[in-house]
């Protein structure tokens, strides 16, 4: 059978199953519907970002009542980042179903944190238009309970970007900005590369293979920066 053809993920079986085949396609296979539209999950993977962390706002609301808005943006940031996406990935083995291209699999694609990531939201985004919020929401959860507990205990480090904007803003408000410099390659196997910048001075450089995890990486090279006494940092 081929690896495609399962209906069911976590708990949850798809009516359509075929959303959860495009949900489990990268863009590298250059696959097109019937209609000749693009055929990956890139639509998909948008969408369920997006449901992500409203289901995870939504959540942490409901749990800690009392807590005020920043500290609940950055539970949040906790939970959703690249590295704890491609973790939970791995649990349900996204990684071995995803429809690669021969030149993304050459590249070793399939080994890479933030495709598995992507593909976890496009299943994501494909379960909402599947089932519903509802579906959606219950498969969230279950999928980060784990996560969402050690969060609310404390017991997880803030990512990099936002670690960097709690140290940058001790001393007042910091214009932050990401700026993408260039990116090189083919649609399917870009390297991103950003520039970090702090009220117009320019405090770091990263690259990745998508945006978020550029941006990770110039924010990871300013902490560093800063733990080596780069006190030029401090706004």
């Amino acid at each position: 059978m081929n690896k495609l053809n399962q209906t069911s993920i976590l708990n949850y079986s798809f009516n359509d199953p075929a959303l959860l085949q495009q949900a489990l396609t990268h863009s590298s296979t250059m696959q097109r519907d019937p209609d000749g539209a693009a055929f990956n999950n890139e639509r998909l993977e948008f969408l369920g970002d997006a449901i992500l962390n409203a289901l995870i706002a939504e959540e942490l609301y409901q749990r800690q009542e009392t807590m005020e808005e920043g500290r609940l943006s950055r539970l949040r940031a906790q939970i959703v980042c690249e590295e704890a996406l491609a973790k939970a990935a791995d649990r349900l083995e996204l990684s071995r179903l995803i429809a690669l291209g021969r030149s993304e699999e050459r590249n070793r694609g399939r080994e890479r944190p933030g495709l598995a990531a992507d593909a976890l939201e496009a299943v994501i985004g494909a379960i909402y238009l599947d089932g519903g919020l509802t579906a959606a929401r219950n498969f969230v959860v279950e999928l980060l309970a784990e996560r969402i507990n050690r969060a609310l205990r404390g017991e997880l480090r803030s990512d990099y970007k936002t670690e960097l904007q709690e140290r940058l803003q001790l001393g007042g408000i910091v214009q932050i900005n990401y700026l993408l410099d260039r990116s090189v390659g083919p649609d399917h196997n870009k390297t991103f590369y950003i520039s970090l910048w702090a009220d117009g001075e320019k405090i770091g450089e990263g690259s990745g293979h998508s945006k978020k995890e550029a941006e990770q990486a110039a924010a990871e090279a300013a902490l560093k920066e800063l733990a080596a006494g780069g006190n030029d940092l401090v706004f």
